[in-house]
């Protein structure tokens, strides 16, 4: 039988060290409570994935300054 290599990363929330394999189910958080803080900021928008404004397109409004 082979056996899988797990490796540690860091967890995006916390920072601590976390196996990233099969066996943690939260990967690659280290565990459920982390998960759910990154879940929670991408649901209340505190990440946003950056869009560039089109200079021509009058429908689009104005950049926030």
């Amino acid at each position: 039988m082979t056996q899988s290599k797990s490796r540690l990363v860091t967890c995006p929330s916390c920072k601590k060290q976390s196996e990233y394999s099969a066996d943690n189910p939260f990967r690659p958080f280290c565990c459920e409570r982390c998960r759910l803080i990154d879940l929670g900021c991408w649901a209340a928008e505190n990440y946003r994935v950056p869009i560039e404004q089109d200079p021509f397109d009058e429908s689009a409004p104005p950049p926030l300054s």
